[in-house]
């Protein structure tokens, strides 16, 4: 039984084919959302009414 509570996946032999591309596309997900909602990023950030210094 604690073999399989302790189990991981981190002996799976293709562990780096796995992880290295959920990585990418996370990140590429996140360069996506940023670029597509920049605009109500900036204007949450800096509301109409606001004045710059």
């Amino acid at each position: 039984m604690e073999d399989v509570v302790l189990h991981t996946g981190t002996e799976h032999p293709d562990l780096l084919w796995i992880v290295v591309p959920a990585l990418l596309s996370f990140v590429a997900g996140l360069a996506i959302g940023l670029f597509a909602y920049a605009d109500r990023i900036r204007a949450w950030l800096r509301p109409d009414g606001s004045t710059t210094d």
